[in-house]
This record gives structure tokens, C-alpha cells and sequence, in this order.
């Protein structure tokens, strides 16, 4: 994978900090608007972009909208919250972190489930791949984040979070919420090298190809389409930052 168009965006980017104050204030909550609406509508959230801004930014609640899907949207904005601080105090990527974040993503939606793994078994919608027995969950965990571990220094940044986003999703370690936190996560992993969030788009031709990616590297291992996607959403995120900052 060749990722030497994203490191000609990402020094450009670095060439311009510090990034006005302003600036940054102003691209945070775009994205936390962005991020919030097309995480939530690629799992079925109907709220409009417009509709989780009001939400998120004046306190509305929309008519005809189910109270599950304004929390959807209350509750990601305090994961991206969470995440930011995690980044800013240069905190480990731990099990701890992973629980806080589903939790925070499933609060007043499913507190029985929220920040636990799951005590069932579970089959993947329109998948051939069947996840992991929940008694192993912990140890397959545990496993992800030596995984991380023994790779943060090895590969690209891009590649290792959209890899370790890959793995959570096979490993499904929880029985719902599994979707937001593998983005939540994977972002977390590329704002700590210093890369904006990558905005998985919930338009249709895009959400189509994130499930055919992850599909196809789950039945054949085979994961260049699925970080192709991921460098994509990079590029475009690092693209805006450049061009709203200069």
C-alpha cells in the first residue's frame, strides 16, 4: 500500500502548526456534526445532517424522531469528547479505554450492555463470518491490544487503524455498538499521529463499499480494499484541514 500522497497532505499539515486557535474551535465542531451523523446513519440513524446539528448544538429534539436516536447522537458526541481527551493526555489505548468508549455510545440506550462484552453469541447481518464464542472475548481483547501494541511503531498509521478497526469488528466483542466504537477507535488511533478523524460517509455507494471491504477481508484476509477506503476518507479529512486553515 503506498501512502506517499497522505504524507505529502499530513507534512503540509504539520508545516501549518500551530494551527490557529480559531481554526481548529471551528473544524472540531464541524466534525464532531459530521462524524456524529454519518457514524449514526451508516447503522440506521435517520436523523438528517442538519437535524443531529440541532440536536447537537441547540438542544432540539425533532418531531417524529425516536428518543433512541437523539441519544444516538448525545451519546457520540460525548465518545468524540472522550477520545479528544484521551489523544490530549496521551493516554495508552487499554481495554479500560475501549469499555469507556462503547459505554459512553450505549448510555440510556442499553445500560445493561453498555461498556460490557457480550454474554451471548451472535451472528453478523449479511456476514459468512461467524464472531468469536463470547467466553473468549477477554482473552481475544487482550490479544487486539498486544496486537496494537507490537505494530504501533511497525506500520503506516493509517494502515495500523484501520487494521485494528478491521479486528474489532471480527472479534464483535459487543452486542451492539460495534460499528460507532470501531470508528470512534479508529480515529482515536490516527488523531494520536496527528492525522484529523476520517469520516466514513453514509452515502450509500460509500457505506456499500466500507461493508463489501470488511466483508471481503474477513472471508479472504485480505485487507488492501478496506485500508484503501480508510487512506481515502484520510486524504479527503487532511484535504479540508489544509484548505480551512490556510
Amino acid at each position: 500500500m503506498n501512502f506517499g500522497k497522505i504524507d505529502l497532505f499530513k507534512s503540509e499539515l504539520d508545516k501549518l502548526r500551530p494551527l490557529p486557535a480559531a481554526a481548529v474551535r471551528n473544524l472540531e465542531q464541524v466534525y464532531r456534526v459530521e462524524w456524529t451523523y454519518n457514524s449514526n446513519a451508516i447503522e440506521g440513524n435517520t436523523l438528517t445532517l442538519l437535524e443531529t446539528k440541532l440536536v447537537l448544538e441547540e438542544g432540539l429534539t425533532i418531531g417524529g424522531k425516536k428518543l433512541r436516536e437523539h441519544f444516538e447522537v448525545v451519546n457520540h458526541s460525548e465518545a468524540i469528547y472522550y477520545v479528544q481527551n484521551v489523544v490530549n493526555r496521551n493516554m495508552e489505548l487499554t481495554e479500560h479505554v475501549i469499555k469507556s468508549i462503547h459505554h459512553l455510545v450505549l448510555k440510556n440506550i442499553d445500560d445493561g450492555n453498555a461498556g460490557r462484552y457480550r454474554m451471548i453469541n451472535v451472528m453478523t447481518s449479511g456476514s459468512q463470518h461467524t464472531p468469536p464464542n463470547f467466553s473468549v472475548l477477554s482473552e481475544k481483547m487482550e490479544q487486539l491490544i498486544h496486537w496494537y501494541d507490537e505494530n504501533k511503531d511497525k506500520l503506516h498509521p493509517v494502515e495500523l487503524a484501520a487494521e485494528f478497526h478491521f479486528r474489532f469488528v471480527y472479534i464483535h466483542p459487543f452486542s451492539d455498538g460495534n460499528g460507532r466504537t470501531a470508528r470512534l477507535l479508529m480515529n482515536l488511533i490516527l488523531m494520536k499521529y496527528g492525522f484529523p478523524p476520517a469520516i466514513v460517509k453514509a452515502a450509500n455507494e460509500v457505506r456499500l463499499k466500507y461493508y463489501e471491504s470488511l466483508k471481503l477481508a474477513s472471508k479472504e484476509n485480505d485487507l488492501k480494499l478496506f485500508v484503501q477506503l480508510i487512506t481515502d476518507c484520510v486524504e479527503e479529512s487532511l484535504q479540508k484541514y489544509i484548505g480551512s486553515v490556510k
